[in-house]
């Protein structure tokens, strides 16, 4: 599912925190760059998944993604991903996948498609130690940058629960309505964003 893994930002929260290059060339070491942003691989599958477990067990007692189904689209459509790296360490990401419908449906929270000209937003989650920090913020802002290089792709969906709403309509995100797809005793609004307008904004994709 689609929750947000910290709280609703103010607008301003779109700027990188004071002291985060946005360019992986500023290094503080010789080995590893300051801050990057790049797409996610099975290899990091892991370090995801602890994030994830943390941000969502204590919350809603699932994870929208087990370890298993965060290596299926890390091997299938890893462009759909997006970390954030500093120093070398995982601090937040994103991961999605294609999908072919209108609407979300139980199979898309599983299902990768190829053909799909829509880009399903399964998650977002940052580190317990990187909250109320706006990464969350300029991690989406990234992400849907680097949706917008890829041509095939025409908008993003994702589903959340309601308190979260306001965060995603700061990034263009409209509401479908209520979603289909329910987990347990949750219940999700359903919110899709066209991706024209960021499509100009290709030079800032991490990926």
């Amino acid at each position: 599912m689609n929750t947000l893994s910290i709280c609703p930002l103010k607008p301003e929260a779109l700027c990188l925190p004071p002291g985060i290059s946005e360019s992986p060339g500023c290094q503080r070491r010789h080995t590893l760059p300051a801050s990057e942003f790049r797409c996610l691989t099975p290899d990091d599958a892991v370090s995801v998944f602890e994030i994830e477990r943390e941000a969502f067990i204590s919350v809603s007692g699932t994870c929208p993604l087990h370890l298993d189904e965060i290596r299926h689209f890390l091997t299938l459509c890893p462009d759909l991903s997006l970390g954030w790296f500093q120093e070398g360490r995982l601090v937040a990401f994103i991961i999605g996948s294609l999908w072919d419908q209108e609407r979300l449906t139980q199979e898309s929270l599983t299902l990768h498609r190829p053909g799909g000209r829509t880009a399903h937003l399964h998650v977002l989650a940052v580190h317990r130690a990187c909250r109320q920090q706006g990464k969350g913020s300029v991690l989406l802002w990234r992400y849907l940058q680097h949706l917008g290089s890829q041509p095939a792709v025409r908008r993003a969906v994702l589903m959340c629960e309601d308190e979260l709403v306001p965060f995603y309509e700061k990034f263009g995100f409209e509401r479908v309505g209520r979603c289909a797809v329910a987990v347990g005793p949750l219940t999700f609004t359903e919110l899709q964003c066209s991706l024209r307008g960021h499509a100009s904004k290709r030079r800032n994709s991490g990926c």
